[in-house]
């Protein structure tokens, strides 16, 4: 073996490919040639988007895991350990699997040079296909069209929310940031949109390639009550579903993705039949590091990996429907701990949560992408806030003096990237 620790496998895989990001199929597809040249009868949904994707994944393994399937899932990144990319009935796969099916892949791929996360695709896709599944999960990482997990044919593609991001590889615009997640979609199998607004390029997408479309508010739709809600498809001999608890992860944005999860699983019925009982036991049980992840006590911890506008903004009104702690003498403030990345919308992903923080607590970001903390308290400053900002040098560093000088009843939230979580004791 080439190596014999995931450290080591990890680091050379950095080192491999002279571009870290290379969109294209190619190469993955060469490699998955010699690996596996035909697929074993399982059923795969691939999910695409600029928000949502992980939560849907994380409920379509719950709700599917309930009703008694094998299910494999693939997403990306990880917040803590690379594990955590790839689960198989419901456990994240273990070092010594992933190194032979590192292994693996670098028998097979000869010459051929590739990215960090196309060697950690083609591996997750070795693992699945040996595992004996029902249902694979594959999430794209960016994009869809060119995007590794492409490479496999989708019995149904599922696309989430979509917004401006990864505007040098996407595109500048919606519109055309919907044409690349649209290339998970096959000819003449099902495409599902949980975006309440989608950009019209998606929709065309789907008629140009003769996919078949079904889109929130259109073909399904949901109705929410005080604390419960129901859902309705008008799809001829879909079931509908009545009186479902609220999703465990937090925030109303989580019906958009509940309501995608169930019309996926409703086109799919006839080869994975799920009850109502397994829907509502897999809405309650369903749980996603970093998304909304509330750690109680007498200063409170949220911990999310919102890293864009749109993401942002979900964030902040999520954060304005928590409820105040009375009982403790704290003031209610909010403490910021922010890392981002430089080449994201520094001032989209902050404006939204000027209102509500009273201290930034702003950190470095490793480099090549990387903000500093100085670069983040300049936007902040041209922003206009009235907030106090500290600036540190890790995220670690800012976590501890958050800690120190929130008092009981206040609220430390730490977002910006998956990176910054990752650093972050309080969100382990």
């Amino acid at each position: 073996m080439r190596f014999q620790t995931l450290d080591e496998w990890l680091r050379w895989q950095e080192t491999l490919h002279p571009r870290k990001i290379d969109l294209g199929l190619q190469r993955v597809a060469t490699v998955f040639q010699e690996i596996h040249r035909s697929s074993p009868p399982l059923t795969v949904i691939t999910v695409a988007g600029t928000n949502g994707k992980g939560s849907s994944v994380a409920m379509l393994e719950a709700i599917l895991a309930a009703a008694g399937y094998r299910v494999g899932s693939y997403t990306s990144p990880h917040i803590h350990r690379y594990n955590e990319r790839i689960r198989i009935a419901g456990a994240y796969v273990d070092d010594r699997s992933l190194c032979e099916a590192f292994q693996r892949i670098d028998d097979a791929r000869g010459s051929t040079s590739l990215t960090y996360f196309e060697f950690g695709t083609l591996a997750a896709l070795d693992l699945f296909y040996r595992a004996e599944l029902d249902v694979l999960l594959l999430e794209a990482g960016l994009g869809g069209r060119l995007d590794a997990v492409n490479v496999v044919d989708a019995d149904l593609a599922l696309i989430t929310s979509i917004d401006i991001d990864h505007t040098e590889w996407l595109g500048e615009d919606r519109n055309t940031i919907a044409r690349e997640k649209a290339g998970i979609f096959r000819r003449g199998k099902p495409a599902v949109c949980s975006d309440p607004q989608p950009p019209p390029a998606l929709q065309a997408s789907a008629e140009a390639l003769q996919a078949h479309f079904y889109q929130r508010g259109n073909e399904f739709a949901i109705v929410h009550h005080l604390e419960h809600w129901d859902w309705r498809s008008s799809v001829a001999g879909i079931t509908p579903r009545n009186a479902l608890p609220l999703p465990a992860l937090r925030g109303e944005h989580q019906l958009d993705n509940a309501a995608g999860v169930l019309m996926a699983l409703g086109l799919l019925a006839e080869r994975l039949p799920v009850s109502q009982s397994e829907i509502r036991q897999g809405l309650l049980a369903v749980s996603l590091a970093g998304r909304f992840q509330v750690v109680p006590g007498e200063v409170s911890w949220v911990c999310d990996v919102a890293h864009n506008p749109q993401s942002a903004r979900v964030l902040a009104d999520t954060l304005r429907g928590l409820p105040t702690l009375p009982t403790l003498p704290g003031s209610g403030e909010m403490h910021a701990v922010v890392g981002l990345q430089a080449d994201k919308d520094l001032a989209g992903v902050l404006t939204p949560l000027l209102p509500l923080i009273s201290h930034w607590h702003l950190a470095n970001l490793p480099s090549p992408r990387g903000a500093t903390a100085v670069q983040i308290q300049a936007v902040l400053e041209e922003l206009g806030t009235r907030a106090s900002m500290h600036t540190y040098g890790s995220v670690a560093k800012a976590c501890e003096a958050a800690d120190a000088m929130a008092r009981p009843g206040e609220r430390v939230l730490v977002f910006g990237s998956f990176q910054t979580l990752e650093h972050c004791p309080a969100c382990a």
